[in-house]
């Protein structure tokens, strides 16, 4: 079943962004939102696009990108 996809307003590029479930990939950056797609670079997986229809990105103010990567 397919979710509503999140606002994509909230993924342009630079905003900072941890996956739900893959925490292994450390803190992404969002290079392109286009769609319901969004190309994000993580820091342990490289560049990965994200049907955010399917993955719920949280994004991550600049407050708690310390506290995030130690997640």
């Amino acid at each position: 079943m397919k979710k509503e996809p999140s606002n994509l307003s909230e993924f342009v590029p630079g905003t900072r962004v941890k996956h739900p479930t893959r925490s292994d990939w450390g803190l992404g950056e969002v290079q392109s939102a286009v769609g319901n797609r969004v190309t994000v670079n993580f820091e342990h997986a490289g560049k990965v696009l994200v049907r955010i229809d399917q993955v719920d990105l949280e994004v991550i103010s600049d407050q708690n990108i310390d506290a995030a990567s130690y997640r």
